[in-house]
């Protein structure tokens, strides 16, 4: 693990004590446990979207209009 000295807003430092008391644990924790889930939340998101982007369309166009809304 490594040790890491972070700036905030003291309203952000108030926030995150009571917080952190409030899971019964440190602010130290609490800022570790809400990055790694930023960071899995990030990651599967970038997974889902590569995912999409690599996908085989089996939709074509002929290069006619879409039909009017009325018209569906």
């Amino acid at each position: 693990m490594k040790n890491v000295t972070v700036t905030m807003e003291d309203s952000v430092a108030e926030w995150a004590r009571l917080e952190a008391a409030r899971r019964n644990t440190s602010v130290s924790r609490l800022v570790g446990e809400l990055l790694a889930e930023k960071m899995r939340h990030d990651d599967a998101y970038e997974r889902a979207m590569q995912d999409w982007l690599h996908r085989e369309r089996s939709w074509a166009s002929d290069g006619q209009a879409y039909p009017a809304r009325g018209a569906l």
